[in-house]
């Protein structure tokens, strides 16, 4: 068991890391089922409180629910008390009183994941909190380099973009130093955080040096309100000076992969064609989402269950 909630991938040991992995390869197998459905988690109820938008996180840990036969109530914030002036706390109160066996919580203000867990009964699965963490982004992420390249440990990893701002990038620094590759961290110095060698990755302003010889390559969504300003002089600037096309990959090893967690700038990120062809494995991240997912949730809420095939 990886411990009563999911909250971050810095609170996990390796052993945690593979077990989920592990078990998420397991549950691969029920997607290419006829029938892609398992009893394992028959009786239980999976609550989303998502606070944020979302299409992938939201979707797979819905389609990861069911196929594991466990309910699935999706929370509306805007249809909620929260719209009387409840607060999120007695929110998060009131639907644990109707005895969840999990509540995954996304919102766009760090730790408040945290803050329910500490108030809940039911373990919480953290889908996302501001500037924080994505846990089971990174753990798709992982899983998807572990099918392609058979390993982690001994890879070189170059992650590009808006590293100040975002979850994923935390996330997946702490996932792939934790199961042995080599991190690097790209973009425009506005978008570098101050100190972040600190986290045990290099730093790179330039694409080309960031991304040579890399193994694996993944771009982060840069948010619109980043691209004209303070931290980015323009679109065309940007897309010039750190966004991937097939040209810039050239420097990285001929096997390289590409990702990014969606959603995708097209033509600023990533090229189209580079977006929509391999190397790019984008669309792999998205399936392995749900069966990582199921893995979470099964690891989670399914101790007094039969195993995943029973």
């Amino acid at each position: 068991m990886i411990g009563r909630d999911l909250l971050g991938i810095e609170d996990l040991g390796r052993d945690d890391l593979e077990r989920i992995l592990e078990t998420a390869r397991h549950m691969q197998e029920v997607g290419l089922r006829d029938v892609k459905r398992v009893p394992t988690l028959r009786g239980r109820t999976i609550i989303n409180l998502f606070f944020e938008s979302s299409t992938r996180t939201r979707t797979s840990f819905e389609i990861a629910g069911k196929r594991l036969s466990a309910d699935v109530i999706n929370f509306s914030a805007e249809s909620s008390s929260l719209s009387k002036s409840e607060s999120i706390l007695d929110t998060a109160r009131t639907l644990d009183a109707m005895a969840p066996d999990a509540v995954i919580v996304r919102h766009k203000v760090a730790g408040v994941p945290k803050r329910i867990a500490d108030v809940l009964d039911a373990p919480v699965i953290n889908a996302g909190d501001g500037a924080h963490e994505h846990p089971t982004q990174a753990l798709l992420d992982l899983f998807t380099v572990l099918q392609e390249k058979g390993r982690i440990d001994g890879l070189t990893v170059t992650i590009v973009g808006d590293i100040l701002h975002s979850r994923v990038a935390r996330s997946n620094v702490y996932g792939f130093r934790k199961l042995g590759a080599d991190v690097r961290v790209v973009g425009p110095p506005t978008l570098l955080p101050a100190g972040v060698e600190a986290l045990g990755v290099k730093a790179y302003s330039s694409l080309r040096e960031g991304i040579e010889g890399a193994d694996v390559v993944m771009a982060l969504r840069i948010q619109n309100e980043r691209l004209e300003g303070a931290y980015v002089p323009s679109v065309r600037e940007y897309s010039a000076a750190w966004g991937l096309d097939r040209a810039k990959l050239r420097f990285a090893k001929e096997d390289a992969i590409v990702m990014h967690p969606g959603p995708i700038n097209r033509g600023v990120e990533i090229s189209h064609d580079l977006a929509d062809r391999r190397p790019s494995v984008i669309l792999d991240q998205v399936r392995n989402g749900v069966a990582v997912r199921m893995a979470v949730l099964y690891l989670l809420t399914g101790r007094a269950q039969p195993a995943y095939g029973d």
